[in-house]
């Protein structure tokens, strides 16, 4: 494998053109739907349970399985794009998010719907590593490619944060499966440019695919993701427990598979690389911010003040504002003081936003929520969008493809953590003030509805006489808001610690490796 080091030669990458910058926008198109098909089914719900009529059971993989598939294929596609080239597994993604999202849009059964998410899991696995290896070649310049990630990264965010938002403008005036073929135009757009604008890119060394390293990725991905998932939806259990340490032990199975096989699908140098294991932390506890900050963001903004859904999910769109100057400027200013000193701004600046947040009450203003929230998302997103850039530095260009999938799974990993533990750091706190705070004889359903959720008051305060329901409701965002200051107070001191050890995880000379030139294809359009 070539592996060539930049230190204190004179040569230097060529700076990006015009070409490479508008190649960035054609990557833009799968990176922003793919992320929103997270999020878009979310006002979607009533209308798929009228017109198919799922279970229980049934809905709930129609919203998962998705995730699921997306989060235990990331890897495997990262390494078969290194491998057949990722310009190649772009477009073969693109192609296969279309016929899923028309098979979505017009599913005539539930089972249907599933299965079309699955296939549209599929497609978003080869198109997100692919964008970031495409990013990581296309942009061999240090400068042009932290700039360049800074946009693959406000895009993603964006996504899920506008996923809702198309969501509910679609529903009012289309039916339930315009929410898919919105995804149809994007795709076919990427099929027609992306021959010509991006070129080819792949290893030089044509290795086969490790099957058992695929049948070990999926066997630790899909427990633990799942185990995490139950554990924040239902609370802890003995079937989650056993999942997630079913995901550990394979996860490590996969660590030894991948120094003893002959063609490991991760290069084993990885693995003892502290630069890239302390880049993962950082990631993984970069996006356990976003992820726990966005679930008590949207149920504040709609349990506790009202709100219907589309005109949260509106709200939440404001803090995306300062996301938007976040990501350039960190950018911008990690080439004066390094990725590392930014990073650990970030997770101070988040922290801080954190702060604001743990002082919200009852009285509190909607914009203090929205400016510690801003204030979170700008540290956050400072921090995911240098460590992806570092990472991709570090990393050599040759197994650009794995590493972007490594990276993206460990996001997923971030994320559902951030989900699971702060969604029941807040739900027991919730809990452990409720009870105190009920009117006396309530009846006994109402008073054990009221115990398990704010949602679960709020459906309780609906059966009950107007006095009585308007204070259980009032009790329920009382204690809704006490768990939520414990929660914002957790998180804050997550990211604070984080700002003291970004400086010792990434500590030692950046490198960048320069072996672009030598992968690119000279064939490809």
């Amino acid at each position: 494998m070539t592996d060539t080091t930049i230190s204190t030669t004179n040569s230097s990458p060529a700076r990006a053109g015009r070409r490479q910058w508008i190649a960035l926008a054609v990557l833009c198109l799968p990176l922003l739907i793919a992320s929103m098909d997270v999020s878009v089914l979310f006002f979607a719900v009533p209308f798929i349970a009228r017109e198919l009529d799922p279970s229980a059971t049934q809905m709930l993989w129609i919203f998962d399985v998705y995730g699921f598939v997306l989060a235990g294929l990331l890897l495997t596609m990262g390494a078969i794009g290194d491998r057949i080239g990722r310009r190649r597994l772009l477009l073969l993604g693109a192609a296969t998010f279309s016929a899923a999202s028309l098979a979505a849009a017009y599913a005539s059964s539930a089972v249907v719907l599933i299965g079309a998410r699955a296939l549209l899991g599929i497609g978003g696995a080869t198109l997100m590593p692919s964008t970031l290896a495409l990013v990581r070649n296309l942009f061999p310049h240090e400068a042009d490619r932290t700039k360049a990630v800074a946009v693959w990264s406000a895009v993603l965010t964006a996504g899920v944060g506008l996923g809702p938002v198309l969501g509910g403008v679609l529903l009012e005036h289309f039916w339930w499966g315009s929410v898919f073929l919105v995804n149809v135009p994007a795709m076919v757009l990427l099929l027609v440019l992306g021959p010509v604008l991006l070129p080819e890119s792949r290893a030089t060394e044509r290795r086969p695919l490790d099957l058992p390293s695929v049948v070990l990725s999926l066997g630790a991905v899909l427990p633990f993701i799942y185990a995490v998932k139950s554990t924040a939806a239902d609370g802890w259990s003995a079937r989650a427990t056993v999942l997630g340490i079913v995901g550990i032990v394979v996860g490590a199975l996969f660590v030894i598979r991948q120094r003893r096989a002959a063609h490991p699908m991760v290069e084993p140098t990885l693995f003892r690389d502290r630069r890239v294991g302390g880049a993962v932390a950082v990631n993984i506890a970069g996006t356990f911010g976003v992820m726990g900050n966005a679930v008590v963001l949207t149920q504040y903004l709609q349990s506790v003040l009202g709100m219907s859904p589309l005109r949260a999910a509106l709200w939440g769109l404001v803090p995306s504002v300062a996301v938007g100057l976040a990501a350039p400027t960190a950018a911008a200013l990690s080439g004066k003081v390094g990725r590392a000193k930014v990073m650990a701004l970030g997770f101070a600046l988040a922290a801080a936003g954190f702060a604001v947040l743990a002082t919200v009450s009852r009285g509190s203003s909607l914009w203090v929520v929205l400016v510690g929230a801003g204030v979170v998302a700008s540290g956050t997103v400072a921090i995911l969008t240098l460590v992806t850039d570092y990472v991709l530095g570090v990393a050599p260009a040759e197994r650009a493809g794995a590493v972007s999938g490594l990276f993206e799974t460990t996001s997923e990993f971030g994320g559902a953590l951030g989900i699971a533990i702060l969604g029941s750091v807040l739900a027991a706190g919730y809990r452990s003030r409720v009870g105190d705070l009920l009117p006396p004889g309530l009846n006994p359903s109402a008073s054990a509805q009221a115990h398990d959720s704010l949602a679960g008051a709020l459906v309780a305060a609906t059966h009950l006489p107007g006095t009585l329901g308007n204070a259980v409701l009032d009790a329920g965002r009382t204690a809704y808001l006490s768990g939520m200051r414990v929660t914002e107070v957790l998180a804050g001191v997550v990211m604070l610690a984080m700002a003291l050890l970004t400086g010792w995880l990434l500590r030692g000379d950046e490198v960048v490796h320069d072996d672009t030139a030598k992968e690119l294809d000279p064939h490809a359009a």
